[in-house]
């Protein structure tokens, strides 16, 4: 059903009040919350399995990965919290009332695949955990996942700082496992700083970088800050809105550093324990826990998989959140939570049965690398708008952000985009050699690839067009006196109509009537675009000619019957031509013609008759857009 609150996350927005009068320190606690939501997503299973592969094949060399990641995340969430206090509108409604529907609908699908690659990762977690802890095969931990559809519902029953502080629980698990697991392990300090410096050993070596990035910086997680921002109610007052947004940075200062001392405590355990003692193809958490009893005890084992348990429930219970945030925000389509869990739900384990099913329990390492991967590719979808609406004067007004942090926002969207348009170009041309029929890749893979870089392209530049055609404030130059001499009403004698025989035409005809009354006299233009009628213009003889002639009699014998004055004019070939060369031909006041919306693909190929025709004509244009 469609969903007419703007509100996002409508049971819990604004439902956690921050007193006007109370002390810094109880201010502080009540805004923290969101960003230990957020950091869940930056310590969750696929975190895991890219941190142990990053550690165990390459050492400490990819530490600076983690670093450069943490500090990318760190911006780019602020900048989520900032739209979502300002605006009042999660990053999902901010691109439905930005761009076209077709678009939106493209970025909701990009959303919707990131948010089931980062469900997969969860679920192959808790089964791997519960394998670990309990010897539990994996099908059956995968199927047990399904059941924590219903935690979800439980907590948000009891209210956002109740699953907030279920989050922060499940968080100390994993960072106080991460602190005991260090004391085991007993790192290289030196080679530690060493792997500070940035460095990529080889193509292998990108591969895993990428997916750290794409493990680190998730895209749902810049939908999900937006809009759980909104909980906390608080004075809407420049100082009110200006002191939101310091507390939910310092809320995301914290809590994404915890989140970067657990990825880094991963990969350095994997460094120390695997790397320097020769083991540099563990890759898979199971192989990582197996080696680690031996290693450094069975309790370090046991911490191991207590802490992949709790990353994977908690960053599940996020991924659902941010699913409804996309949905409700992209689609103003709103569904029951318990629907939208299990359908989630359902998308993750679909993969991860047939993964383990065709391909055996070994390959959930490669699973959960690739998931992470994709999450990558997501990133630029959603970052690119984030930064748009944030330097946007018009939306964020006083709040929107200074040269400095645009030009660091951009960055680290030209990281991103750079390093996965690299990794994309590589995949396809290993595929291409190694493929003893590579028709299908450029038939498939090809196109697809080439789409998505156009649809990046598009998102990016069309908010620059649109601020380059933005009009200059209007400067009132009328006096009082002057205004009371305007008219009260244009009559417009002679009106040229144009239709298309669609569904938009009895709102341009019910338009042009209201306009001009049964004083004007009516013309109905309509051009025949046929290939008959390109090529020998009214010579033609076609089908569609002669039906289109039929309707256009039609429409002027019946307004005919009602008392108006109309005639009728039939033409041949574009629209985009023929419309203007009969309307500056002849004595008309105004052109009313209908928008039909077209997708921007369609726009792309048959090009736009109406932006076409209004720079052509001579004559005002009232152009309809469909109201369905």
């Amino acid at each position: 059903m469609e969903h007419k609150n703007s509100h996002s996350l409508e049971e819990v927005h604004e439902s956690v009040a921050v007193g006007a009068n109370t002390s810094v320190w109880k201010k502080i606690l009540a805004f923290f919350g969101p960003a230990y939501m957020i950091s869940v997503g930056y310590m969750d299973p696929g975190n895991w399995a890219t941190d142990i592969a990053g550690g165990s094949q390459f050492g400490y060399s990819l530490l600076w990965v983690l670093l450069m990641s943490n500090l990318m995340a760190l911006l780019l969430q602020s900048l989520s919290a900032r739209l979502g206090i300002v605006t009042r509108r999660d990053l999902a409604q901010a691109s439905r009332e930005t761009y076209p529907k077709s678009i939106n609908v493209i970025l909701y699908i990009f959303a919707e695949v990131a948010i089931a690659a980062c469900d997969l990762a969860e679920v192959l977690g808790m089964a791997i955990g519960l394998n670990l802890l309990f010897k539990l095969p994996l099908l059956w931990g995968v199927s047990i996942t399904m059941f924590d559809t219903f935690l979800l519902l439980f907590l948000m029953n009891k209210g956002i700082k109740k699953m907030e502080a279920f989050i922060i629980g499940l968080i100390s698990i994993i960072g106080l496992s991460f602190l005991a697991e260090m004391f085991f392990a007993q790192p290289d300090g030196g080679e530690m700083l060493k792997g500070l410096v940035p460095s990529l050993p080889n193509t292998a070596a990108l591969y895993i970088a990428i997916g750290i990035i794409g493990a680190t910086v998730m895209p749902h997680n810049l939908y999900l800050h937006s809009s759980l921002v909104q909980t906390r109610k608080f004075d809407r007052t420049f100082a009110g809105i200006k002191q939101a947004i310091k507390y939910n940075f310092i809320d995301s200062l914290v809590a994404l550093n915890l989140a970067f001392f657990v990825n880094a405590a991963i990969l350095i355990l994997a460094a120390a324990t695997f790397f320097t003692n020769g083991l540099h193809e563990v890759a898979d958490i199971q192989d990582a826990h197996k080696l680690l009893e031996p290693m450094l005890g069975s309790s370090a084992a046991v911490l191991f998989a207590l802490a992949l348990i709790a990353a994977g429930q908690s960053s599940t219970i996020t991924g659902t959140l941010a699913g409804q945030i996309v949905m409700e925000g992209y689609l103003s389509l709103r569904i029951q939570p318990w629907v939208r869990r299990i359908v989630t739900r359902l998308i993750a384990i679909a993969p991860a049965f047939i993964t383990i099913l065709y391909f055996g329990e070994e390959s959930t390492g490669d699973l959960l690398v690739l998931s992470q991967v994709v999450l990558s590719l997501q990133l630029g979808f959603a970052v690119i708008p984030l930064i748009h609406f944030v330097s946007d004067k018009s939306r964020m007004k006083e709040f929107t952000i200074g040269t400095m942090t645009k030009i660091g926002a951009w960055a680290i969207a030209l990281v991103i985009v750079g390093l996965n348009a690299k990794l994309v170009f590589d995949v396809i041309k290993d595929w291409i050699t190694d493929s003893d029929n590579p028709v299908y890749i450029w038939v498939f893979v090809v196109p697809v690839a080439v789409g998505a870089a156009i649809l990046l392209l598009y998102i990016t530049i069309e908010p620059f067009i649109l601020k380059g055609k933005a009009t200059a404030s209007i400067v009132p130059h009328l006096t009082p006196a002057a205004i009371k001499h305007l008219p009260e009403r244009q009559l417009y004698k002679n009106i040229a109509i144009a239709l298309d025989f669609s569904k938009i035409d009895g709102q341009t005809l019910s338009s042009a009537l209201q306009l001009g009354g049964k004083e004007a006299n009516y013309t109905l233009l309509h051009i025949v675009e046929t290939v008959g009628a390109m090529l020998h213009g009214d010579q033609a003889q076609d089908l569609e000619t002669s039906t289109d002639m039929d309707y256009l009699n039609r429409y002027t014998d019946n307004l005919k019957e009602a008392g108006y004055t109309v005639n009728a004019q039939l033409s041949f070939g574009s629209p985009k031509k023929q419309i203007p060369k009969v309307v500056n031909a002849g004595n008309f006041d105004i052109l009313i013609l209908g928008a039909h919306g077209h997708s921007l693909f369609k726009d792309l190929v048959f090009g736009t008759t109406v932006d076409a025709v209004r720079h052509k004509v001579k004559i005002p244009v009232l152009i309809i857009k469909d109201g369905k």
